[in-house]
């Protein structure tokens, strides 16, 4: 499914946030946040990912980010892909996680928002 956002300048910065579908509060378990940041060391590492200011909410994220190698929207695409799929699988293996719900676990896609100069761009 296609995102309504795009980003038109691949190597500036930008404001982001990433939403977790349904507005689950997975981040309030410690192991799912640092699987998020964990990715986003990654992609600091390995695709130039410029990380100026984040903040890890319950339930939602927050970041100005940038990228000096990789475009933009392609880390943004493969971060929100691979880190997804590895709270799921941890979630599934938590013999001790409460939100096994299927509705929970039927995610389609995370939500993300860009913000460029104070303006959302599609």
């Amino acid at each position: 499914m296609a995102n309504a956002y795009s980003i038109k300048d691949q190597y500036a910065q930008h404001f982001v946030t990433f939403t977790v579908h349904q507005w689950v509060d997975v981040f309030s378990r410690k192991e799912y946040a640092d699987i998020f940041l964990e990715s986003i060391r990654f992609c600091q590492k390995e695709k130039g990912l410029l990380v100026y200011a984040w903040v890890i909410m319950t339930n939602h994220v927050h970041m100005v980010i940038g990228s000096n190698k990789v475009k933009l929207s392609d880390i943004i695409r493969d971060l929100k892909k691979y880190t997804s799929k590895q709270i799921f699988q941890a979630i599934e293996n938590n013999p001790y996680e409460s939100r096994k719900n299927p509705s929970v676990l039927s995610v389609t896609s995370p939500c993300t928002s860009v913000v460029k100069n104070g303006t959302v761009t599609r």
